[in-house]
């Protein structure tokens, strides 16, 4: 293993008369030869503010462009073997709070072009004693021996005295029930590699018969069980016959893995339907790119928690994920990350190029894999906003008689928009989503249309003309333009438009069929529903997965929407916002996981684990119905990533 010859160690510290304070970095020489005439760059979510002068003792500020800081030492410094280098770093745009706050990655280039990687950690924050690991979950406990999870909307059970061998298909089962079982069978040892597994399709000596009952009057996510010396499974459709067999196998594992707590039912019944339509988790995968596998086995997790939206988010800033064949530079261009790449290094990166994106075959192996799991992929690409990686692979969308900085997005980067004054936009976006609609069954297409700053566009000539001619006002005037079009376009296609809720803002879209999520606060969502959008619900508050867990300085994740502890995205009721004559509009809830923190699996297992599990029951148990203490019990069985 080759070990970096030179460390990054950085640590955030108060300043007084200044409430974001300042960084501390100590830049390490571990290697056998003193080091001269470099920069050294690193990147952070908690920015420098560049628009004031800097102050940076010991150190000159080279520049920034979002995530990505440079500098130099002062003239003559010259870093003997074993020695540090220190420096500091101010004024920032915001306080460090959380150990994920400072350098996410480093690296060295010196006076002849050479990139050198450098090793960096967490962030520490300084005069503070050190604290421990704060506790997140309650030991739990349960009133009946049962593991389930979503919680049923109904059940009535005894324990049976012993847990069945195997559950077997009864006999005279027709085959599409038993290849149900079996599908379910593989999505449980794929999650489960050492599980014993819960289905055979023979009879199994101390197995348990299951009989099949095809029950039209039932919903088609509904299931009832039933059970006796046998098990009857009723559903009227697919996907309630694998929500009910999902609900045995639940039932097995758990009376298998944790005996002292959990049982297999003797007697008794289930019914069961979810609370809501649309039960969603989002993956952001431009800021860190996941392979297919990661992909794949996420959607088995949404599958196995009885999720059945996976919404993917393919393209911002950082890169465009998505194989376009009408411009191969969206993935040539367009995902490559480094010093000497056409974008810099950004959250993570460091000397080494970084790229990624997922092949048309990728990508339909993926709708097919998450489609025999009664799971719907909803495509995302961000415009007009977040689209510097578009920009740089297609520079002929930027207006060129506008100065390149002349304005900053919500993340630092400069001119990130797609300029809706520009025809060439359109005739872009059309062929993508021509490939687009022959990839993605989904009658829904997410556009985006968040965070485009309020200054956007409005140094652009071209854009200048549009709103002379169209007497159309500001930035989110020239917003709704774009997006009413884009709707349009969506519209020829067969496909039906889903947004952030600022698609709202400036006019907004036609309402009708038009899908949009609540994310920057809940009353939101009833704003959008008294506008006649029909909404998800994902407010950072409570359902966005990379917010820290706990105010402790040592715990990780983001904290612009506060803190969010298991218990309170556990506990949040989505739905109480809305009046009794807007709940129809609320279509459902979701959870966001994204990627600016998740540098390893660990972080991100420690992060989305165990609340993606709570908006799973908040998306299908009703309120009554709800208990965290039982949540908490059940919750360690959940696979992660």
């Amino acid at each position: 293993m080759n070990i970096p010859l030179f460390r990054l160690e950085n640590s955030w510290e108060p300043v007084d008369g200044d409430a974001c304070g300042r960084f501390v970095f100590n830049l390490v020489n571990l290697s056998e030869a003193p080091l001269s005439g470099f920069k050294l760059a690193y990147t952070s979510l908690t920015r420098i503010k560049d628009s004031e002068v800097p102050r940076c003792d010991n150190a000159v500020f080279l520049r920034r462009n979002a995530n990505f800081h440079q500098f130099a030492p002062t003239e003559g410094l010259v870093l003997q073997p074993g020695e540090s280098w220190q420096f500091t770093v101010a004024p920032l745009w915001r306080p460090a709070r959380h150990r994920t706050d400072g350098a996410k990655s480093a690296y060295l280039t010196l006076s002849d072009g050479t990139h050198l990687p450098v090793s960096v950690d967490d962030t520490l924050l300084a005069g503070r004693p050190p604290e421990p690991a704060p506790v997140l979950m309650p030991k739990g406990k349960v009133t009946q021996p049962f593991s389930l999870l979503p919680w049923p909307a109904f059940c009535e059970l005894s324990a049976a005295s012993v847990v069945p061998v195997a559950l077997y298909p009864a006999e005279g089962t027709a085959v599409a029930h038993k290849q149900a079982m079996l599908r379910l069978g593989s999505l449980y040892r794929r999650l489960f590699q050492v599980g014993h597994q819960p289905f055979a399709l023979t009879p199994v000596h101390e197995g348990k018969a299951i009989h099949f009952e095809e029950d039209t009057n039932l919903a088609p996510e509904a299931y009832r069980l039933s059970f006796d010396d046998e098990i009857t499974l009723a559903f009227s459709a697919d996907s309630g016959c694998q929500y009910g067999l999902t609900a045995l196998a639940h039932l097995l594992h758990g009376a298998r893995t944790e005996p002292e707590t959990f049982r297999f039912p003797g007697s008794g019944i289930i019914e069961d339907a979810p609370r809501y339509g649309w039960r969603g988790c989002h993956l952001d995968v431009s800021r860190q790119f996941y392979p297919v596998a990661d992909v794949t086995r996420l959607i088995d997790i949404l599958a196995w928690m009885r999720l059945n939206i996976f919404h993917w988010h393919l393209t911002d800033d950082e890169a465009w994920r998505l194989e376009i064949k009408a411009y191969p530079q969206l993935t040539t261009l367009g995902v490559l990350r480094g010093p000497d790449e056409p974008m810099l290094p950004q959250l993570g990166n460091g000397a080494e190029p970084v790229g990624g994106f997922y092949s048309q075959a990728d990508v339909k192996a993926i709708v097919a894999h998450a489609a025999s799991l009664n799971v719907e992929v909803v495509p995302e690409i961000d415009i007009p906003g977040h689209s510097t990686a578009t920009l740089v692979a297609l520079p002929e969308l930027v207006d060129g008689q506008e100065a390149p900085d002349s304005y900053r997005s919500v993340q630092g980067y400069p001119n990130n928009a797609l300029n809706p004054a520009i025809e060439l936009t359109y005739d872009f976006l059309g062929k993508v989503f021509d490939e687009m609609v022959e990839l993605f069954p989904s009658k829904l297409i997410h556009i985006g249309g968040d965070e485009v700053a309020a200054n956007t566009w409005m140094a652009s000539p071209l854009a200048r003309k549009l709103m002379n001619e169209q007497c159309i006002e500001g930035t989110f005037g020239l917003q709704s333009h774009f997006m009413k079009r884009i709707q349009g376009m969506l519209s020829e296609r067969g496909r039906r438009l889903a947004g952030w809720d600022e698609v709202s803002h400036g006019g907004g879209v036609d309402p009708e069929g038009t899908l949009l999520m609540a994310w920057q606060k809940p009353e939101v969502g009833v704003e959008l529903a008294c506008q006649g959008y029909d909404v998800v619900m994902t407010p950072g508050q409570a359902y966005y997965l990379d917010m820290v867990q706990d105010e402790a300085f040592q715990e990780p994740g983001a904290s612009w929407a506060g803190t969010v502890p298991p218990k309170h995205t556990y506990t949040y009721e989505a739905v109480g916002e809305f009046p009794a004559e807007l709940s129809s509009r609320m279509r459902g809830v979701q959870a966001c996981i994204w990627s600016e923190h998740f540098l390893n699996r660990d972080y991100f297992n420690h992060l989305v684990f165990p609340r993606l599990g709570a908006i799973a029951e908040a998306a299908w148990t009703p309120k009554d119905s709800k208990n965290w203490l039982r949540f908490a019990a059940i919750s360690p069985l959940m696979p992660k990533l």
